[in-house]
Parts: structure tokens; sequence; C-alpha cells
């Protein structure tokens, strides 16, 4: 069993978020990090999975879509985290609570929003 989930943040994501991230000790890679800028959404995702990592994103209609269509496909994914823009500390902070609190089990297949 994993402890803490990995991300991977989409283009639309301040890579300053994963700046504060991995100073507070997270795995975070970026959507610049993986060469996927100017890629689709589903193409993120599917980046996302292929690297076992649960996605965060401000783009909540089109993951939300992502994810409906994944589940009811029963494809597998490690997890959807949707938030608000809004200052980026602060949204680091939700961020590290939620991976803080969940496993990355508990994370697996689920839409989240912080």
């Amino acid at each position: 069993m994993k402890l803490f989930a990995s991300l991977y943040l989409d283009e639309d994501v301040s890579v300053l978020v994963a700046d504060i991230l991995r100073a507070r000790g997270f795995d975070v890679v970026t959507a610049r990090d993986e060469k996927m800028l100017g890629h689709n959404d589903t193409e993120q995702l599917d980046k996302a999975i292929s690297l076992h990592r649960c996605l965060f994103t401000h783009n909540r209609i089109h993951y939300e879509e992502l994810h409906r269509k994944a589940i009811s496909g029963e494809k597998k994914h490690f997890g959807v985290i949707i938030g608000t823009r809004r200052n980026i500390y602060e949204l680091a902070r939700r961020i590290a609570t939620l991976l803080d609190t969940l496993t990355a089990d508990e994370i697996e297949n689920q839409l989240l929003y912080v």
C-alpha cells in the first residue's frame, strides 16, 4: 500500500504550486516536466495514469467528464483533484492537507475538490 499519492499537475496549474509541495516533501511532476505542454485534457489524464499519479487541475468541467467516462468504462486512474484558482500558497496548503489525510489507495479512482 502506498501512503502518499504522487501528483501530476496539468498545464493550467502554476509550477509554483509544484515547488511549494515539493518543499513540503511531496512527489510532484508537472506537464512542463513531462513535456506535455499543449496536449489536450485526455492526453494529460492518460499521462498521469501512465505515471501512476493523481492529476491536479483547475479545469473542472473537462475533468469531471473525463472522470465519469473513465469510471463508466472501468478505466482505472489514480485520482483527479480539482482546485479553484486562488492564492497559490492557500491552494498548496489545501492539496497538502488532502494528501496528508487520504492514502494513495483512498484517492484512486476518486474525483476530489480542494
